[in-house]
């Protein structure tokens, strides 16, 4: 996959769970609105390649192909994967797992990662499940999601993985379900499931 992730720090940063934000940086350094920037502030920057387009560059390779080749590096990651930070590991039958790469740059004014990051990795992996086991010339879209996130994620949390298993998949409409689980833990994070549509790739 082309993915390159780095992280350029101003002033040392704090491992683990951040108190809250310290004084104005005396440097003098503002932010994009003018404002002063609070000491500590950190940077991060992120490459992609070409997103795949389904139409133009798929035809006659069913989801699993496509999926697999995403893996293997034959198709550029999908950019939200290094937007967000997450990678995509393994595809099955029915199945798919990712992991994460989560950090303080996703935390919420609470002082965790945003539950709306683990909604966007459990959504690849529920999709990717569904999309692991239909025929060329078919796609997908999510239509419902439901998630329960039973703990909460830190910057120091170990990497956590993102197993999605399909559990329907038929002519016009999918399910599936998923789990986040701690890699070194073993403890559930969150859990949920989702309703996906299924169709034929738009003609052009």
């Amino acid at each position: 996959m082309s993915m390159d992730i780095s992280s350029e720090e101003t002033h040392p940063q704090h491992v683990g769970r951040p108190e809250h934000a310290g004084h104005p940086d005396p440097a003098g350094r503002r932010d994009p609105a003018g404002h002063p920037e609070p000491a500590g502030t950190r940077s991060r920057t992120h490459t992609w390649g070409a997103p795949v387009r389904a139409t133009a560059d798929v035809p006659g390779m069913t989801g699993r192909e496509i999926l697999r080749a995403a893996i293997d590096g034959r198709f550029p990651a999908a950019p939200i994967m290094s937007t967000l930070g997450f990678r995509f590991v393994e595809v099955g039958d029915g199945l798919a797992v990712f992991e994460t790469e989560h950090g303080e740059h996703l935390y919420n004014p609470m002082g965790s990662v945003h539950g709306g990051y683990l909604a966007a990795v459990m959504d690849a992996a529920l999709g990717s499940a569904v999309m692991s086991r239909l025929p060329a010339g078919s796609t997908y879209t999510t239509t419902q999601l439901n998630l329960h996130l039973v703990r909460p994620v830190f910057a120091d949390t170990a990497p956590l993985r993102v197993t999605g298993t399909a559990l329907h998949v038929g002519r016009t409409t999918a399910t599936a379900e998923a789990r986040v689980v701690g890699i070194e833990d073993g403890k559930l994070y969150a859990h949920g499931t989702t309703t996906c549509a299924v169709f034929s790739f738009p003609a052009g």
